[in-house]
């Protein structure tokens, strides 16, 4: 149970970070940098792959651990921007 919220949370992040870098690649800002886009693609899809191939082979625990690397961070994302959201503080 945990592993499949932790691989939908990874899978998500990778949606938003497939999606702007072809958002930057539409317009050409994606250009300016394309080895920290290798190394950021490059990096999800390593955690993802590695969580995927560690399941496979009855490492579920450790699957967990290797795809929670993304997930933490993801989630924490998420619940700051949703806290600015609902408490609307000020900044000044």
């Amino acid at each position: 149970m945990l592993y499949r919220a932790l691989l939908g949370i990874d899978l998500a992040a990778a949606a938003v970070a497939l999606f702007f870098f072809l958002w930057g690649l539409s317009d050409g800002t994606a250009l300016y940098a394309p080895g920290a886009w290798f190394l950021l693609l490059g990096g999800i899809g390593a955690i993802i792959g590695g969580g995927i191939a560690l399941h496979r082979s009855g490492r579920t625990g450790l699957a967990s651990a290797v795809l929670s690397v993304l997930a933490i961070p993801a989630v924490g994302f998420v619940v700051f921007f949703g806290l600015l959201i609902i408490l609307n503080p000020r900044w000044n």
